[in-house]
């Protein structure tokens, strides 16, 4: 009879090391609910879209009397303020935004520096797609002459709509990768606040309808769902449902 040995403890099994992970690392969530969300963002787009349209662009009867109540409310100091506010929604700003996700969201300098890329290369992507669809639908934007900010191209979606809403959702993404909940919730929100300011100013300057801004808003919500199946790659780790 021979005598048993011990039992294998927790060294005979082996450690099993959590990966490291940033001081305000969340967990991604699942792919089912990603695809989920992207699929609604892109049903509630396609259908605004559908609206403009199957109506050659002319504009609801909500859409031209947001319009109209924004030309007769304007004044100063309101509108040097909604100027001011939009401009950030274009230019070097977001992708002075997607370079600090970037750097929050990656570890170490190659990190980081792959961290960057992948956000900067998601703002430009969902840049390049809004202005392909753009062209495509060709809606004609509100009368020239009740402009008071400056525009270019067609109306649908809103660019700095879709660019604000990209930039806003990729740096929520890098400050929830290394703040505290409680941090990165009221970032999360002054950053969603921010987007929508920037959106309500293209009506209320009267270069976009009220439609080509949730076109915008909607296109934007969908591609950060998608973006955000691709964070492992953005991180250099393996993928995690």
């Amino acid at each position: 009879m021979t005598a048993a040995g011990p039992e294998p403890g927790p060294a005979a099994n082996g450690p099993q090391p959590e990966p490291a992970q940033g001081h305000g690392t969340r967990p991604r969530p699942g792919t089912a609910a990603l695809l989920t969300f992207a699929a609604v963002c892109a049903a509630l787009f396609a259908a605004t879209a559908l609206t403009v349209s199957l109506r050659n662009g002319t504009p609801l009867a909500a859409e031209q009397a947001a319009v109209r109540w924004s030309g007769a409310h304007q004044g100063e100091p309101s509108r040097s303020m909604a100027g001011a506010l939009t401009a950030t929604g274009s230019g070097p700003v977001p992708y002075l935004m997607a370079v600090l996700a970037g750097l929050l969201a990656g570890e170490r300098a190659r990190g980081r520096l792959r961290a960057v890329c992948c956000a900067v290369a998601v703002l430009a992507a969902g840049q390049a797609i809004r202005y392909g669809l753009m062209e495509l639908l060709a809606r004609p934007r509100p009368p020239a002459g009740d402009w008071t900010g400056s525009a270019s191209g067609y109306a649908f979606p809103s660019g700095h709509a879709t660019t604000s809403v990209l930039a806003a959702g990729i740096l929520a993404w890098g400050i929830a990768r290394r703040a505290r909940p409680a941090l990165a919730r009221t970032w999360c929100a002054v950053l969603a606040l921010w987007a929508a300011g920037v959106g309500l100013t293209r009506i209320y300057l009267g270069v976009h309808w009220p439609g080509d801004v949730l076109g915008g808003w909607f296109l934007a919500a969908g591609l950060l769902a998608l973006a955000l199946l691709l964070e492992p790659f953005a991180l250099g780790r393996p993928g995690r449902s």
